[in-house]
């Protein structure tokens, strides 16, 4: 439960400087100037209800809200807007296009609650081994996947034994099966996506081989396995391969997984295996395990004839082979492809062509998918990586990707890029002196909502977090290729959507100009009250914009129950572009009618 004792110590704490008491009697003359200085007592402690003492007089950042926001019911705790389970049934049953996103046409006006009882997750890395079952109150996959160790229930918690349904003897073993066929270790396998991924005992696992997993699964009748995995602190998103392309730009991901993922690879001429085709990095690997691999020892015990099992396998090797794929190897349960490195001597079969150069593979955003094979970049031998060589991690955090130095990312240049990775440095170091418990372990999933070149996230690599990049649909340069060539994961999105996650997904939230690039585009509000659904209850959010907009923000943040603070840049008082710190107070839905009865 949240703790309540209000002599815990401060999360904010703000600078007093002589400079401040000048302005702030400047501002009280001029009544013009919005960039007013915050001061004042320690302002936000780690009680749950983490109150907020704001003390500087003739405060013009103070902003009364016009609304208040209403809490919705119960019935709304796990609420994914765009991936609504009735809703959905309204759509075509084809290639499961009902489980993609359909997102509502008037977002939701109310609050989302945390179930009662909901408790802070537990921290990285005991989160990985369990969660609290108040948390994702759902037994089912304990009942139907118990004789494959995917999870246990024990008390009021979760375990995660690390078992799945092709490895019961636990990911870790599993995976060092593979390490036996390909090198996870030397820092050229870093960014990895795992399709079907259950709750993502794959992805969790491959962590301590600082590799960085992003597990996808749909919300379907495996109940809240995406929500499982994000509660365990590992990156998901809710998707699935249906008609829509992935939200990841070409050339993403070193490595790709299926573990019986029940993804029909064969079929609709190979699209699914294009799909994955398009996100691989140039040399990249997939990696199947389960139906069809092995089928003649375990044809019986899939309940499938040794002929339609055959038949199967032999189709996923001709798409393979169709999209100019190397079979490595095959070894008992696991069978691995890779990707070539370039295309110069890609020869395709009758039934495949390369895209046209209007068929922009980076193009992921509601885009159908393609039978197309997406055209690797040109090269001269075929020795050449297409689209450059990345370094091994970690080298590659800090190496200037190829998009950059190739010249493909108009206006970032190789100085853009050092000058933002020092840039972000140094703000991240100043909001450690605003906000005290970040990088302490008190946060683990962090989402920065517009992420450019991922320099907020690399200024964490040292702290046990991860983060999920977003570079928004709107942005002006697609920037999100060149943050998977620097081994960091992310998604494209438009945040006048619902984001394709669970509610209370992230401990924290950054958002840089996120509110002037959508200002015109949609309600704010609907912005806000999407990042009140994904950030956890006590969850910190830090807001940097100009001061007019955050004005703007603040006044729509006091009708959410948060405590928030407007602060100085780092750069001092005189800068126009402020932070807005915020903190979600602690609040569940009421307890179930029958938790009222003596």
């Amino acid at each position: 439960m949240a703790n309540t004792d209000s002599s815990s110590p401060t999360i904010f704490n703000v600078r007093k400087t002589p400079t401040f008491f000048i302005i702030i009697a400047l501002l009280c003359i001029a009544s013009y100037f919005l960039a007013a200085y915050h001061q004042g007592a320690p302002l936000l402690t780690t009680a749950t209800t983490a109150s907020l003492s704001l003390s500087a007089s003739c405060n013009h950042h103070t902003a009364q809200s016009s609304r208040t926001f209403p809490r919705c019911s119960a019935n709304f705790s796990e609420y994914t807007p765009c991936e609504d389970p009735q809703r959905s049934l309204g759509y075509k049953r084809h290639r499961m296009i009902y489980r993609e996103r359909h997102c509502p046409e008037e977002p939701l006006k109310c609050r989302v609650p945390a179930p009662h009882g909901y408790r802070n997750p537990f921290p990285w890395p005991a989160s990985r081994d369990r969660a609290w079952f108040a948390n994702v109150p759902h037994r089912e996959l304990t009942v139907e996947k118990a004789v494959q160790n995917w999870i246990r229930f024990e008390g009021e918690r979760f375990v995660f034994p690390g078992g799945g349904t092709t490895f019961p003897n636990g990911a870790d073993a599993y995976i060092e099966d593979i390490g036996k066929l390909i090198n996870l270790r030397d820092g050229s396998i870093r960014t990895a996506l795992d399709t079907g991924c259950g709750v993502a005992s794959w992805g969790a696992y491959l962590l301590s081989r600082n590799i960085q997993t992003l597990s996808i699964a749909p919300r379907d009748t495996h109940e809240a396995q995406v929500q499982f995995a994000l509660e365990r602190g590992v990156p998901a998103l809710i998707a699935i391969l249906a008609s829509k392309r992935l939200p990841f730009p070409s050339r993403a991901f070193d490595m790709s997984h299926c573990s019986r993922c029940l993804i029909p690879w064969a079929e609709y001429d190979g699209v699914f295996l294009n799909e994955v085709d398009r996100v691989l990095r140039p040399g990249g690997y997939w990696i199947l395990s389960g139906p069809p691999i092995n089928w003649k020892k375990y044809w019986k015990g899939w309940q499938r004839t040794e002929k339609d099992l055959n038949q199967e396998q032999t189709k996923i090797e001709e798409v393979a082979k169709s999209l100019c794929w190397n079979k490595l190897v095959e070894k008992d349960d696991i069978a691995i492809w890779q990707k070539p490195k370039n295309h110069l001597h890609c020869k395709l079969a009758q039934n495949r062509s390369f895209c046209t150069a209007q068929n922009d593979p980076d193009k992921a955003w509601y885009t159908d998918m393609q039978t197309c094979l997406s055209r690797l970049p040109e090269v001269s031998n075929k020795e050449e990586t297409s689209g450059g060589v990345v370094d091994d991690w970690p080298k590659r955090l800090k190496s200037t990707p190829p998009r950059i130095f190739r010249g493909t990312i108009e206006g970032v240049t190789e100085e853009t890029f050092s000058k933002n990775y020092e840039l972000w440095k140094k703000r991240v170091s100043y909001y450690k002196t605003v906000n005290k418990l970040l990088g302490t372990g008190r946060y683990r999933n962090i989402l920065d909502m517009n992420a450019y070149l991922g320099g907020f996230a690399a200024a964490l690599i040292e702290d046990p977090v991860w983060v999920m990049n977003v570079v928004p649909v709107q942005a002006k340069v697609d920037t999100l290729g060149s943050i998977y060539e620097r081994g960091l994961i992310g998604i494209y999105h438009d945040w006048c959507e619902a984001m394709s996650t669970y509610p209370r997904t992230y401990d924290l939230i950054h958002a840089d100009s996120v509110f002037s690039l959508y200002s015109n585009r949609c309600e704010l509000e609907d912005i806000l009250l999407e990042m009140d659904r994904i950030v956890r209850p006590e969850g910190c959010v830090i807001i940097r914009d100009d001061v007019d907009m955050l004005v703007r923000v603040k006044n729509i943040v006091n009708g959410l129950e948060w405590d928030s603070i407007i602060v100085d840049h780092e750069d001092g008082n005189l800068k126009r572009e402020k932070l807005l710190f915020a903190v979600k107070k602690y609040w569940t839905a009421p307890p179930p009618p029958s938790d009222n009865k003596n």
